[in-house]
């Protein structure tokens, strides 16, 4: 090994979701002209899962190939296609499909979250989810083969608020339920609430608030007053669950699993560890963020930035972000968006409809370009909304 070769800072990136893409793309394109640091991204696919149109996929609709290997040429980041088994923290390694080790100075873990098929009994023998494109194949050839039956779609958050209206549009042969603890769209203000209520009798879904599902069989599922809901199929969308990783390595975790960070995206921990997206709890002033796209791409950015501003023996500046929408589209023509306040709580600002649906594919379309752009133009990355006051943690007195 050269002079060169040994003092070169070794960056590893878990996971090439919307977060950790962010990382790999920003450390690289900022860093490929000095030679000192290498960033790899480790991946068990080789494409980059667009989860804002598994639901699409689950109906059996085209969406774009796209390559990882192919975004990252010409940054200078190196990319190990391959499932993360194990982090020790202490020795600074990580372990490959069992039988690779790769060493790091810096490790960025990005390996999200998937739909929690533990929690309840059956899940994982009998339901279908939309955790990866594989899934959403899978399920798609069960929706093409139940002509006539019941399509019970469990949980009335995002995910299954989508997953319901796109079934219901492509398959409207099949009967959509919908079963959730709350009324889908909640939180949304009235006006979003009422258009969404619209869609759903639109397509004929039907809706079941209130109920716990608390056993999924071969052939339905069962709910918590004792009564059954019959199903040719059943997709999963409610709760979500992180890699056991993180606590099996040691790492200061939150009760969901999460690695809990600092304000510069740093495990309170390990220090030599940043986590981001999903797979961490990051607090701001309105407590601690939830799982986006919209959230995800920024911490990702901002964990390269920490990362450089400490390689260049500088104080890292606190994370801060601010919600400022929830799209949602109810199949290809309609969508519901509600613009938010920074700690995510619904304004009065509503679009719906023809115009929603537009937005709602721009949203979605936007990353791919976005990482495109940051590999020209890192500095693009780099603006999002903080939040003003909303965000802003207050020290105790």
């Amino acid at each position: 090994m050269n002079a060169k070769a040994a003092q070169r800072h070794e960056v590893l990136v878990l996971g090439a979701g919307y977060a950790g893409l962010s990382t790999t793309i920003q450390l690289a394109a900022r860093t490929r002209k000095r030679g000192n640091l290498q960033v790899t991204l480790i991946n068990p696919y080789d494409t980059f899962t667009e989860r804002l149109r598994l639901h699409m996929t689950a109906t059996g609709q085209d969406t774009a190939r796209l390559r990882l290997p192919e975004l990252l040429d010409g940054t200078g980041a190196g990319f190990v296609r391959g499932w993360v088994t194990a982090v020790d923290a202490e020795a600074k390694t990580v372990r490959i499909d069992d039988d690779r080790t790769l060493r790091y100075d810096t490790l960025v873990y990005g390996l999200g979250s998937i739909a929690d098929t533990v929690a309840v009994p059956g899940v994982d023998d009998h339901a279908y989810t939309l955790n990866s494109p594989e899934d959403a194949v899978v399920l798609a050839d069960r929706l093409s083969r139940i002509d006539g039956e019941t399509v019970v779609v469990c949980g009335s958050g995002l995910t299954g608020i989508e997953a319901a209206a796109e079934i219901a549009e492509r398959h409207p042969e099949l009967q959509v339920i919908l079963l959730g603890r709350q009324e889908p769209g909640a939180r949304m203000h009235p006006k979003a609430k009422t258009h969404l209520d619209a869609a759903f009798a639109r397509l004929g879904v039907r809706v079941r608030s209130g109920v716990d599902v608390v056993k999924v069989l071969p052939d339905g599922v069962e709910l918590a007053d004792g009564s059954g809901v019959p199903a040719g199929a059943v997709l999963w969308t409610s709760g979500t669950r992180v890699s056991p990783l993180a606590a099996a390595a040691g790492l200061t975790i939150d009760e969901r699993g999460r690695v809990v960070t600092d304000g510069a995206l740093r495990s309170v921990s390990h220090p030599d560890i940043y986590a981001v997206g999903d797979a961490a709890a990051i607090r701001q002033g309105y407590g601690v963020m939830h799982g986006t796209c919209q959230g995800g791409m920024p911490t990702g950015v901002h964990a390269a930035l920490s990362i450089l501003r400490v390689l260049a023996g500088k104080e890292p500046k606190p994370f801060r972000f601010g919600y400022y929408h929830t799209p949602v589209s109810l199949g290809r023509n309609d969508a519901v968006v509600q613009f938010t306040r920074p700690d995510d709580s619904p304004r009065r600002i509503v679009l719906t409809g023809k115009r929603a649906a537009k937005y709602k594919e721009t949203v979605t379309a936007a990353p791919w370009p976005t990482f495109a752009r940051m590999k020209r133009m890192p500095v693009s990355g780099a603006f999002w909304p903080h939040g003003g006051r909303y965000t802003r943690i207050r020290s105790a007195k």
